[in-house]
């Protein structure tokens, strides 16, 4: 497990997921991951919306809060943020870089500054200046995130644009008939020792498999069962995306909760 108290710049931080009934999200994450939930903190809007900060062990690892509607997908969708020196310094990198800005940065204090933001193929993330909250407290355990992967149709302009905003640099391989890549922050140590892959990478980019599916950024959580945690996906109101398969290293599941946000889940299986 990992448990950290503080992202260095360019290393994604956080993910949340912003829907029209937030508390019904809590209680399908709460019986799937046993999650916690703080008391919903206010979000602007009108009318005022809720923010649930998910807790596992007494970690914070998640948010979950109210869909607000000027620049949310209309499906739900899990957002991955991206620690930052600067919020609009990250605006500006993204606008020179050939972004989107959705919502110009503004401060959520006492937590951070935050920018919403897309990539030039539309893929939406955020920029995170951290204050008192610097992200997620417990990673790569089960039931917390793992790992963020971008799904695009075009790698090498995703490679001039995540390099220009961040910094980061890749590393591509073959994984069966598709490419993969992984995004790395150089001289940054994250994951587990003893991983497959360099303590340097902080996310992973694949191509986008269906013609009708749009670019994002995707979130995989840990579970110690990936077959049961389809099988209560379904008893919750949820549905199975593609069902348990075994990948090398794991054994994945993709899911959506009741309100339609996607995300995957990986057993991991030891070697051999």
């Amino acid at each position: 497990m990992s448990e950290r108290d503080a992202y260095q710049h360019g290393v994604p931080c956080w993910v949340e997921t912003l829907q029209p009934d937030p508390e019904a999200a809590t209680r399908f994450y709460g019986e799937l991951f046993g999650w916690e939930f703080t008391d919903p903190a206010s979000m602007p809007g009108d009318p005022p919306g809720q923010y649930f900060v998910a807790r596992l062990r007494g970690s914070d690892v998640a948010g979950i809060g109210s869909q607000p509607a000027e620049y949310t997908p209309p499906v739900p969708a899990w957002i991955t943020h991206v620690s930052v020196d600067s919020a609009d310094e990250a605006t500006e990198k993204t606008r020179g870089a050939g972004g989107q800005v959705v919502v110009d940065p503004f401060d959520a204090l006492p937590a951070g500054r935050l920018a919403v933001l897309t990539d030039p193929a539309g893929a939406l993330f955020c920029a995170w200046e951290p204050r008192i909250r610097k992200g997620a407290q417990r990673v790569n355990e089960p039931g917390a995130w793992a790992m963020s992967t971008l799904n695009t149709r075009d790698s090498e302009d995703a490679k001039k644009f995540y390099a220009a905003v961040f910094g980061w640099e890749t590393d591509t391989f073959q994984m069966g008939e598709s490419e993969m890549t992984l995004w790395r922050v150089p001289g940054y140590v994250g994951g587990e020792p003893g991983q497959p892959v360099s303590r340097e990478v902080v996310g992973a980019m694949a191509p986008i498999a269906g013609d009708d599916e749009a670019p994002q950024w995707s979130v995989n959580f840990w579970i110690d069962d990936a077959d049961a945690a389809a099988d209560n996906t379904g008893r919750l109101g949820g549905k199975v995306v593609v069902p348990p398969h075994d990948l090398p290293g794991f054994r994945n599941a993709v899911l959506a909760d009741p309100q339609g946000a996607v995300f995957s889940v990986s057993e991991l299986r030891p070697a051999g």
